[in-house]
């Protein structure tokens, strides 16, 4: 079972910058769909950002100009990279392999206005 660790979030205020990691412990980012989610309290998880298995990125509106995914495959990670943090962007913040139905255990991200 390959495993899926975050870490980079944290507190800050708005317009503040974070920039979130994800590591696989196996080298699966080079060919597979990579993409990080949000949930909020009490809201459903919703698609941030996604790199497809082609190269192609997409980003959910809400985030577009502010957010940037990228991947590392030599060191089987991805970040999100947050600028212009708005406390709306205030969530947990996972990383997924879709195809393969891998999520990491999380990580906070909370903005204060």
């Amino acid at each position: 079972q390959v495993q899926l660790v975050e870490s980079g979030g944290g507190s800050v205020q708005a317009g503040g910058s974070l920039r979130l990691s994800c590591v696989a412990s196996a080298r699966i980012f080079s060919v597979n769909t990579v993409a990080w989610y949000r949930q909020a309290p009490g809201k459903q998880r919703d698609m941030v950002a996604i790199i497809l298995s082609t190269g192609a990125i997409n980003y959910a509106d809400s985030v577009k100009g502010r957010f940037t995914i990228s991947k590392d495959n030599t060191k089987n990670t991805v970040y999100l990279q947050l600028s212009s943090l708005k406390p709306e962007d205030t969530a947990v913040y996972y990383c997924t392999v879709p195809r393969m139905n891998y999520w990491g255990q999380g990580t906070q991200v909370t903005v204060s206005s």
